[in-house]
């Protein structure tokens, strides 16, 4: 007799190899990353990637603004002198009353502190950026007459960051198209001192004028008040005629050029932006120290440009 061995039937609700996995949840092959993971590390990429932006643009601005700016000051002066004392040679040196904006009009020299700049036509604070600036308004300084001559405190080589400190009888040298002239210094004032005494009819008067922070030991980024030194030589040049009256409000003391420059600011920080998002798409294909290397130099070009621009949107003697 056979005997027949009976299988117990297959229990339907266990899933079989072979099935199809169910419509809408396939299973990813082992190894295969969560869908979390990639969410994820874009956030972190953007966030990290924005962050080292904001920090390195704003690092560079102030290490520009207080230390960095001197350097390209310094450049800038090494041209003008190399231009006025051409100028000088070729007997084409400004007169006045009407000279270019940007085009070195004086040197001038103060021993006591140690001041060696070219004076440029123009106290804008663009102008301001490349060494003191001559008051528009003013006669050139040696002529007959008042001359003003602005300077920073505080950045861009801060060239006018010690004339509170001079005295009574310090020496300021001044050469222009017409000659050499030695001021000697009556004082120095600030918001409320009296003016000096009316100047004699001959003599030729010189007020420099740059910011002051209030009991500030360390470099200001904003200046809180006005530092006028006044200067006066005994002997003064004739005088051209056809002096302006009045400049824009950005060349007075502490004036700023904010409607002048809002469109190239609005430029820069576009710029800064489209960096900000091509560094972060560049970071899902290629690795972050190679990202950051090549285009580092292009942020920090972008950067300089945009402090350029801000410094026009400060005061012009800070």
């Amino acid at each position: 007799m056979t005997m027949t061995t009976q299988r117990p039937a297959p229990d339907s609700s266990a899933p079989s190899a072979a099935d199809p996995a169910p419509a809408g949840r396939a299973t990813p092959p082992p190894g295969t990353p969560s869908p979390q993971a990639p969410a994820t590390g874009d956030v972190w990429s953007v966030i990290s990637t924005t962050s080292l932006m904001l920090c390195l643009v704003a690092g560079w601005m102030v290490a520009q603004m207080l230390y960095l700016g001197g350097v390209s000051q310094d450049r800038a002066q090494d041209a003008l002198y190399t231009q006025f004392r051409g100028d000088l040679a070729a007997a084409t040196a400004p007169l006045g009353p009407v000279t270019e904006v940007g085009e070195p009009v004086a040197t001038l020299s103060i021993p006591h502190i140690g001041v060696e700049q070219v004076v440029v036509e123009g106290t804008a604070s663009g102008d301001l950026l490349v060494g003191p600036g001559h008051l528009r308004n003013t006669v050139l300084p040696g002529q007959l007459g008042t001359s003003a001559v602005f300077g920073r405190a505080s950045t861009y080589g801060a060239p006018f960051a010690r004339i509170g400190e001079l005295v009574r009888g310090d020496q300021i040298n001044v050469t222009t198209a017409q000659g050499s002239v030695r001021f000697s210094v009556l004082g120095v004032r600030r918001a409320g001192d009296p003016l000096p005494q009316p100047r004699p009819e001959s003599a030729a008067r010189l007020v420099l004028v740059s910011g002051e922070a209030s009991g500030a030991r360390l470099p200001s980024i904003s200046p809180g008040r006005v530092v006028y030194v006044d200067a006066e030589a005994d002997e003064a040049f004739d005088t051209p005629a056809g002096l302006p009256r009045v400049v824009p409000d950005p060349e007075l003391a502490m004036g700023t050029e904010a409607g002048a420059v809002l469109p190239l600011l609005t430029l820069c920080l576009g710029l800064l932006l489209a960096l900000t998002f091509g560094v972060i798409a560049a970071r899902q294909r290629f690795g972050a120290a190679l990202v950051w290397v090549v285009t580092t130099p292009v942020v920090i070009a972008v950067a300089w440009l945009t402090t350029d621009v801000v410094m026009r949107l400060l005061p012009n003697l800070m």
